[in-house]
């Protein structure tokens, strides 16, 4: 027999059967609302755990991999905490709260490890721009991001922002928050020692959240401002206030163990360092400190309030812990003990109100093991046959009457081409005095760690290439991480993801997901990325559409001297290189499936992304570093969204400074695909005269047949020219002007607000 209310919970009938197996009874309200939170999707990955396993978690980089808050790595005696989390959910409900609180709650993993944080990253998904709701969220996010990084005093330093009309309604704000530790030893968040007391401290406790890892695990609904008290309310300043006093206080060695109070607020604080520990919690709820009246038991443990944090503090060292958080203006009560019995125990006027077997909570979750479509689904086979013949002819004058200089003009006037300018300037992205890198000025961030030594990190993702094809999308973007990091001289070490998706309860949609991660597994594999954490958001779909599978890579490169990093910022007399695929090479690595260009000038979102080379990536990738380590490679930047062409007009516009190019390729030439062809695992880089020859060499030794010299940068224009026809001939400045105003002409009218 089911409860009346299970469905609201996110329970399924089967669901509450196996409830009642671990209990031995039936749970009482208070404990299935407790089952429904842990059971979730977001909690307890029921529908991804099976495709996880596959990913690489080991390295002799990693310190700490999946399992803790975040993954660490070895820079080189310095020690760095990362992970990205997504808060999509709240931020298509309430865009500025939704943005702002999944900044606090990433930066929150961070710290719980006892690092530093340093810097934060976010890569974002919106819709057709020409909507106002689309607009509005928009600016609500970045509003949101910018207000609570700027307020806590972490810098944002880097991200990536795309818009798709399949995105509208369903916006994506993926976070990633970078720490730094002195030691390998982490804070633990397993709980331990009998009789040790649990200790609360942060925030206050009220109604805003309650349900946030349920509401993160189901579909949109059409009305979504009826789902808006599943959306927190954050508090940077106090942040700020937490994360100063979590770190003396962890300094002490009085703290035993630590977790925040995210998704699943009590709940998953308590049973999470219950059942790591193999031990029990026992709290109660009376201790708890709260800013409104009246709350009852489920309100208490379902609630997500910001800035709290559960801790297990060795017995009699209590007074060494609780006037540092009351020094910094935080409440620090005792609110329980560790038990020796492994479950959670939950008081309520000196009443058991809930009694649940921890590992029942965490680890005896259900497991769903779907079957996977034997071959790809019919619709994305009809887009492997089509083939760039079916469009226009394209001369050297242009395509469809518009010049190429038109082309690309329109191209620059496209949210995923165009400057971010006016989304990353709301950032503060050079407070703490670290970022060596600024926003826009190269294909990753980097930030100094200690002396010289620093760590480069980017988010990479492209959902319309892993619908295509899930597997080859999936690799295609952990590679553009690695050559991002390789870009400006990083070595690429780890990687952190999240994957967003529809329902996995409908089979193409499992099967992209069973695809891609099987790419992701492969890409890090090969790369040597292994993957140290992450997160998992599915159910991202609005009134049964979802949005592209999109997952998204974070990864963090070491830069060992930050005096040799590299931007794409070329200056006049400059040697201009292509590593990788030979410009105009017929091959299966580079091709117009899935760009740019055939979306923004044919409106086609068809084809299959070009295959990518693994082993070509390292060697192009190792030979740009050594490039830059050597001090050979002025500038670098590499060639995806808009292929060759413009990721040449890009570093132009970044250098103010042009180049003329003059090519030799055959009169039957598909002109389109020379210019735009995405994919190749290409590099521009420019190099000072003086190196040419000992450059030359070195890549007709390590990569023969897999480079190209095209000029000298100078004049101030980008001329690109056979013996006989002008191709492109546009001036930086216009350029410059078309891609500077992308964002402002369309976001700086009067946006209206979401609701």
């Amino acid at each position: 027999m089911t409860p009346p209310d299970l469905a609201r919970t996110g329970l399924t009938p089967q669901e509450y059967a196996w409830i009642c197996e671990q209990l031995h009874r039936p749970p009482n309200r208070l404990e299935l609302g407790m089952f429904g939170v842990m059971w979730s999707e977001h909690c307890c990955y029921k529908n991804s755990k099976p495709f996880l396993r596959q990913l690489p978690t080991q390295g002799a980089q990693v310190v700490v991999g999946p399992g803790e808050n975040a993954g660490v790595v070895d820079l080189g005696g310095v020690y760095l905490a990362f992970k990205v989390e997504s808060h999509n959910h709240p931020s298509a409900v309430e865009p500025f709260q939704g943005a702002a609180t999944g900044v606090g709650g990433i930066l929150r993993d961070i710290f719980t490890l006892g690092a530093r944080p340093i810097a934060l990253l976010n890569s974002l998904r919106f819709g057709d721009l020409n909507v106002p709701r689309n607009r509005a969220l928009l600016t609500g996010v970045v509003a949101g991001i910018s207000h609570y990084g700027n307020c806590v005093g972490v810098p944002t330093v880097g991200g990536e922002v795309y818009c798709d009309p399949v995105y509208n309604g369903n916006p994506l704000v993926n976070v990633m928050a970078l720490g730094v530790l002195s030691t390998p030893q982490v804070m633990p968040s397993a709980a331990r020692g009998v009789g040790n007391p649990v200790v609360y401290v942060g925030a206050t406790t009220g109604r805003d959240g309650i349900g946030g890892a349920s509401f993160a695990s189901a579909e949109l609904a059409e009305d979504t401002q009826a789902q808006r008290p599943a959306v927190q309310v954050g508090d940077p300043f106090l942040e700020k206030c937490l994360i100063e006093a979590c770190l003396t206080a962890f300094a002490t060695g009085a703290v035993v163990a630590c977790q925040d109070m995210g998704a699943a607020g009590l709940t998953c604080a308590t049973s999470e360092m219950a059942a790591k520990g193999g031990v029990g919690i026992r709290l109660d709820l009376d201790a708890i400190p709260v800013r409104e009246t009246g709350m009852h038991p489920l309100e208490f443990m379902l609630s997500e309030s910001q800035e709290r944090m559960l801790l297990v503090v060795a017995r009699g060292r209590e007074a060494e812990v609780l006037p540092i958080f009351h020094r910094w203006g935080l409440e620090a009560v005792i609110a329980g003990e560790v038990i020796a019995e492994p479950e959670v125990q939950i008081i309520y006027k000196q009443q058991v109100v809930a009694q649940i077997p921890a590992p029942a909570l965490t680890e005896h979750t259900p497991i769903y093991e779907r079957e996977i479509l034997p071959e790809p689904p019919l619709a994305v086979q009809t887009h492997w046959q089509w083939q760039p013949e079916a469009l226009p002819p394209a001369t050297p004058a242009g395509i469809l009457g518009r010049s190429w200089n038109d082309i690309v003009l329109t191209l620059f006037d496209q949210p995923n081409l165009g400057s971010k300018r006016w989304i990353y300037r709301q950032y503060d992205q050079q407070v703490q005095n670290n970022t060596a890198i600024l926003p826009g000025m190269a294909d990753a961030a980097v930030v100094r760690v200690r002396g010289h030594l620093g760590v480069a990190a980017t988010m990479d993702g492209n959902g319309r290439w892993v619908w295509l094809d899930p597997e080859r999308g999936a690799m295609a973007m952990v590679a553009e991480a690695a050559r991002n990091l390789s870009c400006v001289g990083a070595e690429p070490l780890a990687v952190t993801d999240n994957l967003n998706f529809g329902s996995p309860e409908k089979p193409e949609i499992y099967w992209q997901l069973a695809m891609a991660c099987r790419g992701l597994a492969t890409a890090c594999r090969a790369l040597g990325t292994p993957v140290t954490g992450g997160n998992v958001s599915l159910y991202n779909e609005t009134q049964g559409q979802a949005i592209y599978p999109t997952p998204v890579v974070g990864m963090v490169g070491r830069v060992a001297d930050i005096r040799r990093r590299c931007t794409m910022q070329w200056q006049v007399g400059q040697c201009l290189y292509l590593l990788g695929i030979p410009w105009g090479q017929d091959s299966p690595m580079v091709g117009l499936g899935g760009s740019e260009y055939l979306v923004a000038i044919h409106g086609l979102v068809t084809g299959r992304p070009p295959a990518v080379d693994l082993a070509q990536e390292q060697r192009v990738q190792r030979i740009c570093r050594t490039g830059i380590a050597q001090g050979w490679v002025q500038a670098a930047h590499d060639v995806s969204d808009g292929g060759v062409l413009i990721a040449l007009a890009e570093m132009a516009i970044a250098g103010d400074c042009g180049v003329q190019i003059t090519i030799n390729v055959p009169l039957e030439t598909r002109w389109d695909e020379f210019l735009f062809a995405e994919g190749g695992s290409r590099i521009w880089v420019t190099v000072a005269p003086e190196y040419r020859s000992v450059w030359e060499s070195y890549l007709t030794e390590e990569l023969p047949g897999a480079w190209g010299f095209w000029g000298m940068t100078g004049g101030d224009a980008l001329v690109i020219q056979t013996a006989h026809d002008p191709i492109v001939n546009l001036p930086v400045a216009a350029m410059r002007q078309a891609w500077a105003n992308c964002f402002p002409r369309r976001l700086e009218a009067q946006t209206p607000s979401p609701a």
